[in-house]
């Protein structure tokens, strides 16, 4: 949701910082690789119950995953491989981050919290998975609630401010609540072409 509503209005900005703190240009999907890299770190220090640290590293990540779409529109290298390369890497990172809370509850035994946890990261998975199946039948399906930038977010939240159980449940609600948007609206679509 955010994505879509910010659109690349933020691309001056972010080419700026980037430029200031990155002298040289750079391969953006180098940027894509750090920000996974960036994520197993957070995703261990997670599963060791150090929330503060890694809620630390999951923002600084979220800006490598920012900074790899506006260097590459900057330089004009955008490609379709870094499009997909992108989005693979993104789906590892929420793994390694989920992975983590789950490691994390997994050592405390709480039974209830690794079932949210897997449903969430379900949800986390199903977001991506059913835009990109709508968009083979229907040109866009960019609805929800929920995306990878507000999950970033409030898994950064969770962890920041020892928060990661109401996190949890507002990231399994939200993102199963998106899937089912995303079905009816790629209905809708498709009903609607279909019977002009």
């Amino acid at each position: 949701m955010l994505s879509w509503k910010i659109g690349h209005s933020l691309d001056p900005y972010i080419r700026k910082a980037a430029r200031w703190v990155i002298r040289k240009p750079i391969n953006p999907n180098f940027l894509t690789f750090g920000g996974l890299v960036l994520n197993g770190i957070a995703g261990i220090l997670l599963g060791l119950g150090q929330w503060f640290a890694a809620g630390w590293v999951i923002l600084v990540a979220g800006l490598f995953d920012l900074l790899d779409g506006a260097m590459a529109r900057n330089q004009g290298t955008v490609t379709s491989f870094g499009g997909f390369f992108d989005s693979v890497i993104d789906r590892y990172s929420d793994f390694f981050l989920f992975l983590g809370v789950l490691a994390f509850y997994l050592r405390t035994q709480a039974g209830g919290i690794i079932v949210l946890a897997i449903v969430a990261l379900a949800g986390a998975v199903m977001v991506p998975y059913t835009r990109a199946k709508a968009e083979t039948v229907i040109p866009k399906c960019n609805v929800g609630i929920i995306e990878r930038a507000e999950r970033i977010l409030i898994l950064a939240a969770g962890a920041l401010f020892n928060w990661m159980i109401p996190a949890l449940w507002i990231l399994a609600t939200l993102s199963h609540f998106t899937v089912v948007h995303r079905i009816y609206y790629t209905w809708r679509e498709l009903s609607r072409s279909e019977t002009v």
